[in-house]
This record gives structure tokens, C-alpha cells and sequence, in this order.
């Protein structure tokens, strides 16, 4: 099993603010990929949902119409949870106020040990 300390943020960004939320994240997953014993940084949109058709072996439907907001989820994997800490701390002394603007409220941290292994780089 890997042993890597793995982070998971869910954004909810304003439906008028997209493209720069867009423009902002693929800047920071540069910089976050450079971040010393980062091993990955992968952003997802949520624009589908199952609809209770993943039974039936059916693709997800794509969503038609944004409610409050639209949601982003970010996984960040790292070396250790110090490396971890560091990355974390540049990343709101950076990007903090600026991604904080594009949101309908704060962001959501759930972080901790990777479960898993790893594939190769």
C-alpha cells in the first residue's frame, strides 16, 4: 500500500463566475504540481448525475440547469502529510482571497491518508 497523504476540496462557484474559476485552476494545477512532493493534482466539473441509471449500466445524464451553483471537486496526492501542510499553506497565501470571490460559500477540506496503490509515474 502507498503511503501518501491525499486531499480532496469540493468548490461551489458562482454560476456567473465559471470561466474565471476555469481560467484560475488551470494557473494554480501548474503551480500545485510543482509544489515539492506533490504527486498529482486533478480537477473534475460536475456537470452529470446517474439518476439511479448506473443499474442498468447506462452513462450519466448531463445536467440542463444550474441551480445555486456548479460544483468542482479537486484531488491533490502528496509524498507526506508535511509536504502536505507546506503546499496547503502556499496555496491559500496565493490563490486564497482571489478563489474565495468565485464562490457562493468557503470550500470544503477532507483530507487524509491514500487508500490503495499507486500507479507508477
Amino acid at each position: 500500500m502507498a503511503d501518501t497523504f491525499s486531499e480532496v476540496k469540493l468548490f461551489q462557484v458562482k454560476p456567473d463566475r465559471l470561466e474565471e474559476f476555469e481560467e484560475l485552476i488551470s494557473t494554480m494545477a501548474r503551480e500545485q504540481a510543482k509544489r515539492s512532493g506533490s504527486l498529482s493534482i486533478k480537477y473534475m466539473k460536475r456537470f452529470y448525475t446517474m439518476d439511479g441509471l448506473i443499474e442498468e449500466g447506462l452513462p450519466p445524464r448531463r445536467l440542463t440547469k444550474i441551480i445555486r451553483s456548479v460544483k468542482y471537486y479537486s484531488y491533490w496526492e502528496f509524498d507526506t502529510k508535511e509536504n502536505y501542510g507546506k503546499a496547503t499553506g502556499w496555496l491559500f497565501e496565493q490563490y486564497g482571497r482571489e478563489i474565495m470571490k468565485l464562490l457562493i460559500m468557503p470550500f470544503d477540506i477532507n483530507c487524509g491518508e491514500t487508500i490503495g496503490e499507486r500507479e507508477p509515474v
